[in-house]
């Protein structure tokens, strides 16, 4: 994986699409930055950037990872291999379905990804440090080179959907206590339950992260 630091960017998403509109894609690539002016969140919000936090989007071909892999359910894979990196640094970090990094009840970040030619967009944001009252951060300090060469290597080891799943569907029960967005209406997760594939059935519905 190649990975470029940049000190402030928009959005590590945009700057990555455009990037390989402009070269073309030959092998995965990270774009990696502290400060990102103008992010994307899930269903298109914004995801405010304070400087000192940690933004990346990468992108990677479909031939590089599992075979196992859901489309649908991608950004719980991309989450949940972070998250259970930084889990073993001591974190009480937890994945709250579909994308969201949560310490305690405090959301601190989130992954978008999306699947175009043959390659998937992942991008994600985590917040090491204070931004506002309504999100927590990070519990531990991390080393950013440490941390994105660990994650970033734990990717191209091809780890299967299934060895992934069996893990995340025991930390799934936390994500009971919350709500999600389905349709712009915020649902109690509360009487879902979790597919193999990563949807969940709730209110006699199939659902998909689809983000």
């Amino acid at each position: 994986m190649e990975i470029i630091f940049l000190d402030s960017v928009e959005s590590t998403h945009t700057y990555l699409k455009e990037y390989i509109k402009k070269y073309g894609y030959s092998r995965p690539l990270a774009i990696v930055t502290q400060f990102q002016t103008n992010g994307l969140g899930s269903r298109n919000n914004s995801w405010e950037g304070k400087k000192g936090n940690l933004f990346f989007s990468f992108i990677i071909d479909k031939t590089l990872l599992p075979d196992d892999l859901p489309i649908q359910s991608s950004s719980i894979y991309f989450s949940f291999i972070l998250n259970e990196i930084i889990s073993k640094q001591g974190s009480s970090i937890w994945l709250k379905w579909p994308n969201d990094f949560y310490v305690d009840d405090k959301k601190i970040g989130g992954t978008i990804t999306n699947f175009s030619n043959n390659c998937y967009y992942c991008g994600i944001g985590l917040n090491l440090n204070f931004t506002n009252q309504n999100f927590g951060y990070l519990d531990i300090k991390i080393d950013l080179k440490v941390l994105l060469n660990d994650y970033f290597k734990a990717i191209l080891e091809k780890k299967t959907w299934k060895q992934i799943f069996s893990k995340y569907s025991i930390e799934f029960e936390k994500s009971k206590q919350y709500k999600t967005t389905i349709d712009n209406e915020k649902v109690s997760l509360s009487g879902a339950t979790l597919n193999n594939d990563g949807s969940i059935n709730i209110e006699n519905k199939k659902v998909f992260s689809l983000r």
